[in-house]
């Protein structure tokens, strides 16, 4: 019956009873298949289709689906949490597939293939840089070389340093179906052993820094009186840089010492014949190098902190997307070190020049600031030039990588206008003073940047404990960074892990810690202490280089115990 006024009902039509009936069954069947996946999960098997929807359950549920439902009864039913249960019932396979499988589906829903595209050629009719022999220097496994360094005048008194960066904004343009691809993905995303590139390795190769090759480059030429180091002026070309080697620091630290580049009667020894031959211009850009830092550090207040090594992750055999179980080695390297100051003063130099350039022209661009080095002030993003106190520049806008990430795509083809066009830069640049695109490219990729980051932080500890497992590790020393209610966090001496342990400790004491057992959906592990090895350290001044990261712990899921378990009432039927 229907209301059909006031103390009055109506018969309802038969359709109308038959579609009500109809429903009333389906929900009857449908709560009896939910009740049936529920008693599977519980008696420790996992349906097909509650594995089929797995990430959609945990991390961006249809809270209404049946499978959802079913996970929400099981997990009351056996007092067990959700990804517990899932694990238990056979969901998840493996680990390693489990984080990846997640990171995809958040992040490349429709894969990480590219649709065909093909590489524009660079049309301009760019000038031979004269004199000019280039080298970058980068990681054996970089495919994308961004970079490339020259030295002129050697000896005159006045010397040029060139800092050649990959010009694929001369043939892309924003709007076009590669520049599309990459602001969807706006950077590469790195993990160790793999890497999902921001562009195709055809484009890629089209506009690297190739040994060999004459490569069209957007170049930054820096001016310094070779005695003081004293900056005399910079000057931006679009050019063709001829690039004669490709150096890898990984290959050639062991040669290339700080006695190497700075003592004149330190034999060469087995460096091979190509670093050999850029001993002198490495051994300037190293004495350049460390001038830059130390301008920097006055700036900044104090020196920057390279009291911890940085560590390299390679899994053997690894030819391809790793499936877990590869055998993973992990090597440190001295933060700092010679080839790497190097690069990174160079590139410092190139980003906050531009950036001050680019400011100057009044061309907007996506800039990196930090106000100050006080605790918790951090790193921002904008449209215009400000100080990054953690650097100790003026202003720093990210320039050197177009090949890996967006926002320096972007920048260039700033770069290129102000080089072009000079002061009237501002009208002749794709991106105008207040664009909103420039706003949205900008929130955008910091969101992209931030999830990138972490994932590959949380697949480095993934094959930290990996490699505790493969070595038989069951116990580590230990210094702790901070206090935790009823514990303390600390971080292993020699690999790059921080994890809880119990029981109050002061900070900077050093502890010989028993693992407990490794959870590896969760990334998880906590201590147990055994012994004081010293006496604690003075308690050190707060640095903002890590001690505020955070230990991994249970994965955040969207599925809630509190969802009622019968069918809501708009749910469908």
């Amino acid at each position: 019956f229907r209301r059909a006024g006031k103390g009055r009902f109506k018969k309802a039509p038969a359709e109308i009873v038959q579609q009500a009936l109809a429903a009333i069954e389906k929900k009857k069947l449908v709560q009896a298949q939910i009740a049936e996946w529920a008693s599977e999960l519980v008696a420790g098997t996992c349906p097909l289709p509650v594995r089929e929807q797995l990430y959609k359950i945990l991390f961006k549920p249809d809270k209404n689906a049946p499978e959802y439902r079913a996970v929400v009864e099981a997990s009351r039913a056996s007092q067990r949490p959700p990804l517990e249960l899932l694990e238990k019932a056979g969901a998840i396979d493996s680990a390693y597939q489990f984080h990846w499988k997640r990171f995809l589906f958040e992040n490349f829903p429709k894969g990480t293939a590219f649709p065909p595209l093909q590489a524009p050629a660079i049309t301009d009719d760019l000038p031979l840089a004269d004199g000019v022999q280039a080298f970058s220097i980068d990681d054996s496994q970089t495919t994308e070389i961004d970079d490339a360094l020259s030295v002129q005048g050697l000896g005159s008194g006045t010397v040029t340093v060139g800092i050649h960066i990959a010009a694929p904004g001369l043939a892309l343009v924003p709007g076009s179906a590669i520049d599309q691809v990459a602001r969807q993905r706006m950077s590469t995303v790195y993990m160790p052993g793999y890497k999902i590139t921001m562009l195709p390795d055809d484009i890629v190769d089209s506009y690297t820094l190739q040994e060999g090759r004459d490569c069209p480059a957007v170049s930054l030429y820096a001016t310094f009186d070779e005695a003081s180091l004293e900056l005399k002026a910079t000057e931006t070309k679009l050019e063709r840089v001829p690039v004669v080697a490709n150096l890898r620091h990984d290959q050639l630290d062991a040669f290339v010492s700080e006695a190497w580049l700075t003592e004149a009667s330190a034999p060469d020894g087995d460096a091979p014949v190509a670093v050999s031959a850029l001993r002198a211009p490495l051994s300037f850009l190293f004495r350049l190098a460390r001038s830059l830092k130390a301008q920097r550090e006055v700036v900044r207040g104090k020196p920057e902190n390279f009291n911890r090594p940085d560590y390299n992750f390679r899994l053997e055999g690894n030819l391809g997307e790793p499936v877990g179980e590869e055998q993973v080695r992990i090597t440190t390297r001295r933060r700092g070190a010679p080839l790497d100051l190097i690069v990174a003063e160079a590139m410092i130099l190139a980003n906050s020049t531009w950036g001050n350039w680019l400011g100057e022209l009044g061309v907007p661009g996506l800039y990196r600031s930090q106000a100050s080095l006080a605790p918790g002030v951090k790193v921002r993003m904008g449209t215009r030039p400000a100080p990054h106190a953690g650097i100790g520049v003026k202003s720093y806008a990210w320039s050197t990588s177009p090949l890996r990430r967006y926002t320096d795509l972007v920048n260039q083809w700033q770069i290129i206008a102000a080089a072009r066009h000079g002061k009237t830069a501002a009208l002749a640049a794709p991106f105008k003073p207040k664009d909103a695109d420039l706003f949205s490219i900008l929130s955008g990729f910091d969101a992209a940047y931030s999830t990138y980051n972490g994932y590959q932080a949380g697949m480095e500890r993934f094959w930290t404990l990996k490699y505790l497992q493969q070595q038989g590790i069951t116990e580590l020393d230990a210094t702790v960074m901070k206090d935790l209610p009823n514990g303390a966090l600390v971080r292993a001496d020699g690999l790059p892990l921080v994890f809880p342990v119990a029981g109050q400790q002061e900070r900077g004491a050093r502890l010989r810690v028993k693992l407990g057992a490794i959870d590896e959906i969760a990334l998880d592990v906590h201590g147990t202490v055994l012994a004081r090895l010293d006496a604690p350290a003075a308690a050190e001044a707060s640095d903002e280089e890590g001690d505020e990261e955070e230990v991994a712990g249970p994965i955040a899921i969207a599925v809630d115990l509190a969802d009622s378990e019968a069918t809501p009432e708009n749910a469908p039927a």
